[in-house]
């Protein structure tokens, strides 16, 4: 990781906690505002020490957008969580063989950027 990279994962690790500091949840009730904030501080953590093994700038290029773009879509809805992924159509249809092998490649184009991280439920 070059020092301009690290720099950079290293202010956006640091944005994320700031935005955790200064959450406000969008019922206003305390208890959902200290959840909300232990969720973003609990998930930044995990997915960032998932990640500090990575060595190629392009994954690591892709991790960063990944983040801004999470950050910003939290900030504008008020809701820290990861919004849903529409499957396409025929997505959840159980099918073998080609059939399966094509509905799982549509599955993963269908993958917004925000979600990359999440695991293919």
């Amino acid at each position: 990781m070059t020092a301009a990279t690290r720099k950079k994962v290293l202010s956006l690790y640091m944005r994320v906690f700031r935005v955790a500091r200064t959450w406000q949840a969008h019922t206003a009730v305390p208890q959902d505002t200290e959840t909300e904030r232990k969720y973003i501080v609990q998930e930044a953590r995990t997915l960032f020490r998932q990640n500090q093994q990575m060595t190629d700038q392009e994954s690591i290029k892709k991790c960063v957008e990944e983040c801004e773009a999470r950050i910003e879509i939290g900030l504008h809805y008020r809701n820290p969580y990861p919004r849903a992924s529409y499957l396409p159509p025929m997505g959840l249809a159980t099918q073998k063989g080609r059939k399966l092998r094509t509905q799982q490649r549509l599955r993963k184009q269908a993958k917004p950027l925000y979600l990359q991280s999440h695991d293919e439920t």
